[in-house]
């Protein structure tokens, strides 16, 4: 079990990786972060057993367009269940800027499970389509407008 600090301590190593990981794009840091036997449940995307197949998953995601255009993952508020080791947090997925000056994100709730030795055992994320899938489709038309073509973030 961890103390509240080392609880404390743990989730935000892991912000501050996932941070990193979403700058350069290059996710093996953040995978690296689950424990072998870790499962990933992704409302969107499906389950995932372990970092090997977490990172296959999340590497090629976040490679292509439109998630390439998301560097930045900030979380509003956590609360922090220190008997169970959990933390339980808002999560902004926030797009660059496509060249309008306007803000496009739409937050998540993630769950995240940690083992005695800090890395996570169990993550989910849950996701509302109604607000989600609107604000990304208006950042895809926005890139196009300012862009010229849709889908690539190489324009």
């Amino acid at each position: 079990m961890l103390s509240p600090a080392e609880l404390r301590a743990a989730h935000d190593r892991f912000v501050a990786v996932a941070g990193e990981c979403a700058r350069t794009q290059q996710w093996r840091a953040w995978a690296d972060l689950f424990s072998d036997d870790a499962t990933y449940d992704e409302h969107v995307f499906g389950h995932f057993e372990g970092p090997e197949e977490i990172y296959h998953w999340i590497q090629p995601l976040m490679s292509r367009f439109p998630n390439s255009e998301m560097h930045a993952f900030p979380h509003e508020w956590c609360v922090f269940d220190d008997e169970r080791n959990w933390s339980i947090c808002w999560i902004q997925n926030r797009f660059d800027d496509p060249g309008d000056g306007v803000l496009y994100q739409a937050p998540n709730v993630t769950v995240l499970h940690f083992g005695p030795d800090g890395k996570v055992t169990h993550e989910e994320d849950v996701y509302n389509p109604m607000t989600f899938a609107p604000i990304v489709t208006a950042f895809m038309e926005a890139y196009a407008a300012h862009h010229g073509s849709e889908g690539s973030s190489d324009a």
